[in-house]
């Protein structure tokens, strides 16, 4: 007879005691799940081809005066990143059976093209993102699309060979890129004394150049090709100094996207391994090209036919 009685008895402060484990229990698993949920969605916001598969749209970052990479005559974006990015396209809709695809173009700039793409807006953008580490803290980056050096815009009279003759003089460039950063610098650890505007786009830059409110317009070298199809007069003008830096551009997409990643870069390195990347710099840099069918001339480096035999997405800074 103990036996029922101590069997009838024991559960009562058995529930009492277990009452604050079990509710510790629960919230465990509540909070387990909530964070699973969010781990879920972060897993989702990163995977780019699931977002896309899902949304039946991709979102293109693209530039309206990065001449020759990514520009646009007010009607349709063009330029030499522009094409490889579209190549990427058709790959994810050939990789998700996707033929009908929507394709949204948004116009960016170099101010706001990083946090378009951390904030989800764009899932990919080639025209002329600098690839480095400290933008790798950001976002993510494919295979390099071009090497280039960081030179100066100026007229052929203004008496300005290198970097040394812009001491006390109005320089401009393009706010939130790498040469703003540099020229900063520059002013900073040389006392230069240099007066810098940055400009909000190459184009508004060039203007200024033009106009004469700047002695110098520094930036990226093929962009300052690119701005002298541009010119009124372009045998006024030349390229000068000695490069402040040597830099690589490339297609920017979400960081910590593996799948995407592989996607992207497997395209770029068949372009340029099947020598269509360099068909399409003979297009861009060594043809006439819009809006006004001007050559830009622009020679293969040794540094470019090296990526092509041997492409990757390694940063130089």
């Amino acid at each position: 007879m103990k036996l029922p009685t101590a069997t009838r008895i024991a559960p009562r402060p058995a529930r009492r005691s277990l009452r604050p484990a079990l509710a510790a229990l629960l919230t465990a698993a509540l909070a387990c799940g909530a964070f699973g949920t969010i781990g879920a969605a972060h897993a989702q916001q990163n995977d780019t081809l699931a977002k896309i598969k899902q949304n039946g749209v991709i979102t293109l970052g693209h530039r309206e005066s990065s001449i020759p990479f990514s520009y646009t005559n007010g009607r349709e974006v063009m330029g030499y990143s522009h094409e490889i990015m579209m190549a990427i396209v058709d790959k994810v809709k050939t990789q998700l059976n996707m033929p009908n695809l929507q394709v949204r173009m948004i116009p960016i700039t170099s101010q706001n093209r990083i946090s378009l793409m951390q904030n989800g807006t764009i899932d990919l953008e080639c025209g002329s993102t600098t690839n480095n580490l400290e933008r790798q803290k950001q976002v993510g980056f494919t295979n390099s699309l071009f090497v280039y050096g960081i030179r100066m815009l100026v007229r052929k009279d203004a008496g300005v060979k290198d970097f040394d003759d812009l001491k006390g003089r109005n320089v401009v460039t393009t706010a939130g890129t790498t040469g703003e950063r540099l020229l900063v610098k520059m002013n900073g650890e040389k006392a230069m004394n240099m007066n810098l505007t940055g400009a909000k786009d190459h184009g508004q830059a060039f203007l200024m150049l033009e106009s004469g409110r700047a002695v110098a317009f520094v930036m990226d070298e093929p962009l300052l090709y690119g701005e002298l199809t541009k010119a009124k007069n372009p045998g006024e003008w030349t390229v000068a100094g000695t490069p402040l830096q040597t830099e690589n551009y490339a297609c920017m997409l979400r960081k910590d996207d593996p799948q995407f990643k592989a996607l992207a870069d497997g395209v770029i390195a068949d372009l340029m391994k099947s020598g269509k990347a360099e068909q399409l710099y003979k297009k861009w840099f060594q043809s006439p090209i819009p809006p006004r069918g001007i050559n830009m001339n622009y020679p293969l480096s040794a540094e470019m036919k090296d990526l092509f035999a041997n492409p990757n997405d390694k940063a130089f800074q």
